[in-house]
């Protein structure tokens, strides 16, 4: 529940305290109240691991979604919550900040909404990538979307109207689409390739194969592209699609990166929560910032002054000196319970730990971005309840027991469970999946 300062109502008497206030007191009491809201390190308003993060070009409005389904839109000179956007059925896993008051969020529905500020509702909504959504990107001019998807496809569209253009060549989920300087786009797969698209016909796309499965990308200003996913190296290539520098995060994906303003920095963040500075110039790590140890999902760089924001598994959008790695204002590091703190030293548990942001255990728990898992053994797929799984799960004639999570896992969710929401991943290694097996058959056991 956001918290707001309630005004009187009309003819309303404030309290005796008040009143024997003077006029000029209370105004200048009202105005430190707001010229502490920017101290804060933290933005409340989630509830759920914060997806994705934009700001407007003017630095003064931001944007999160949401693994609760919902985005928020933030006064970023103040700290306060303007408003709660709700449409999606399924979490808000990217947004984008169109300038002129005008935002886009795009979910695990597949759906994207376009907002603008002060209306109550979308003013469009497009409906035809058939996965989720999990990148937006605008052109250079602001007016041209891209979008990348689950469904392997990445769409372009006029945001004033006009046809779509599908662009198909990717192998497996499209987890981050960009534009050049040149209004080309260029998208990044968890089949390990970047590709850039030319600016119209049938012409096919230039492909950079770079094998490991890719999360997320940012491109500067003079061609060069960041790009980074599951084997925790962040690449820097140039525009002819060369690798000119690297830098290493072990042991954890990397699952966003954000060029800075001036694009002399690239700011990457890891499953485990790890956020890494790196000067771009050469791959040099300049420092880490000090958060609560949870997954870290999404950055985004204030355009004006030096404002890092970050969004994780805490449910908070947490705001940084981009300069020193210094949190701006007071920094709580509170953080959920660890829900696999009864676990310590079980091999399962710390490859589970991997879906903690998504699952819970135990029954009185419920579902957060996935199901729960309780009593998940002899359970038919898609029958959890209290969740909406999508049609084609329902369909699939599937009973979860050692054998088939263990499959899931060898094979991945995409190719043995088709039209799942669940991010793909696999785990290659026999021992961690008979782990991971044995240690859910002991934690989602209902007592």
């Amino acid at each position: 529940m956001l918290s707001t300062i309630q005004r009187p109502s009309a003819g309303r008497p404030l309290t005796k305290g008040l009143v024997r206030l003077g006029s000029t007191v209370l105004a200048a009491l009202l105005l430190c109240i707001a010229c502490d809201r920017p101290a804060l390190a933290q933005l409340h308003g989630h509830g759920g691991p914060v997806r994705s993060i934009a700001v407007e070009p003017d630095g003064g409005l931001a944007i999160s979604g949401s693994f609760d389904q919902s985005a928020i839109l933030w006064a970023l000179e103040t700290g306060a919550a303007l408003r709660v956007l709700r449409v999606h059925d399924g979490a808000v896993n990217a947004v984008a900040a169109a300038g002129s008051g005008r935002f886009l969020t795009g979910g695990e529905d597949g759906r994207i909404a376009l907002w603008q500020m002060g209306a109550p509702e979308p003013i469009m909504v497009f409906a035809d990538h058939q996965g989720p959504v999990a990148g937006l990107a605008l052109s250079p001019d602001g007016a041209m979307l891209a979008s990348a998807s689950w469904d392997g496809t990445v769409r372009v569209r006029p945001l004033g109207g006009g046809a779509v253009r599908t662009l198909r060549g990717h192998t497996g989920n499209v987890n981050a689409v960009a534009y050049l300087a040149d209004g080309r786009v260029i998208s990044a797969g968890y089949d390990g390739t970047l590709r850039i698209w030319p600016l119209s016909g049938d012409a096919p796309p230039h492909v950079l194969t770079l094998g490991a499965p890719l999360n997320t990308l940012a491109v500067a200003s003079d061609g060069e592209i960041m790009t980074a996913g599951a084997d925790s190296v962040v690449r820097i290539l140039r525009p002819d699609g060369d690798v000119r520098a690297t830098a290493e995060l072990p042991p954890n994906p990397v699952i966003a990166v954000a060029l800075s303003p001036d694009g002399t920095r690239i700011a990457a963040a890891t499953v485990a929560g790890t956020v890494a500075m790196i000067a771009r110039a050469d791959a040099r790590i300049l420092f880490h910032l000090v958060g609560p140890g949870l997954p870290v999902w999404s950055l985004a760089f204030r355009p004006v002054g030096n404002e890092l924001l970050t969004g994780g598994g805490d449910r908070l959008v947490r705001r940084w000196n981009a300069a020193n790695g210094e949190p701006i204002g007071a920094l709580a590091m509170g953080r959920p319970a660890d829900a696999l703190a009864a676990f310590k030293g079980d091999r399962g548990a710390e490859v589970f730990r991997a879906c903690v942001a998504c699952h819970t255990l135990s029954p009185d728990e419920g579902p957060r971005a996935g199901p729960t898992l309780s009593g998940i053994f002899g359970r038919r797929i898609a029958s959890a309840p209290d969740y909406r799984f999508s049609e084609p799960l329902k369909r699939l004639d599937i009973v979860w027991d050692a054998r088939t999570i263990a499959e899931l896992f060898e094979v991945g969710p995409s190719r043995y469970t088709p039209g799942t929401k669940m991010p793909e991943q696999t785990i290659r290694d026999k021992d961690d999946r008979e782990a991971l097996v044995q240690f859910l058959e002991r934690a989602t056991r209902r007592n």
